[in-house]
């Protein structure tokens, strides 16, 4: 079975194609079978990766997942949310990881309050119509680092400090990170959904 990875981003792709390898299933990125991206009106994870989704199902004909993460920070009331990729842009920096990584220091500089959790949704379609859309949503709590911790990863991943094992996922192997994080979470609830509702009935 071919399933369309409704995203650009390198560091999901990756993960997510480790994560989904036992289902057996090919995992196609979306940008090798078309190129541009569905719009992300909505202020809900849910919303904007099931758009994702329906939008990478339209234009390839096949079934597709589509993940939309994002960090939530306690003392923001919840944001950046849907809004992480862009964080910095609200500060004058240029759009990209490490910006992200040196404005989330910035505003937090003085906070006392640094708990957080990152917020994986996946929703799978085996059409743009599909009536029953598969849902899986991980999460994981954190801390915000006050430095850089590690060398691996990508996105906010140096400063999210997960507290039980007193490491940035930075500084984490891929496949222990992929065991706590937000999106491995995710991916393997989303596994067992599609084997039991896609793999099952083919």
């Amino acid at each position: 079975m071919q399933i369309v990875l409704a995203s650009n981003n390198r560091g999901k792709l990756q993960e997510l194609q480790a994560l989904f390898a036992p289902l057996g299933v090919e995992l196609i990125a979306q940008g090798t079978l078309f190129e541009g991206e569905a719009e992300e009106p909505h202020c809900t994870f849910v919303e904007n990766a099931l758009a994702k989704a329906r939008f990478a199902a339209a234009k390839t004909g096949l079934p597709a997942i589509a993940d939309d993460a994002g960090l939530c920070v306690a003392a923001f009331g919840g944001q950046p949310g849907v809004q992480t990729a862009y964080y910095c842009t609200q500060f004058g920096y240029e759009k990209n990881d490490t910006n992200n990584v040196t404005a989330l220091l910035e505003q937090m500089q003085g906070v006392a309050d640094r708990r957080a959790h990152m917020v994986s949704t996946l929703v799978g379609v085996r059409s743009p119509q599909d009536p029953e859309p598969l849902i899986a949503i991980g999460r994981v709590g954190v801390e915000i680092a006050p430095q850089r911790q590690g060398q691996g990863g990508f996105g906010f991943d140096p400063v999210l400090l997960v507290p039980e094992l007193g490491q940035t996922f930075a500084q984490l192997s891929e496949e222990r990170k992929n065991h706590y994080s937000h999106r491995g979470r995710a991916a393997r609830q989303m596994q067992e959904l599609v084997r039991q509702h896609w793999l099952a009935a083919a």
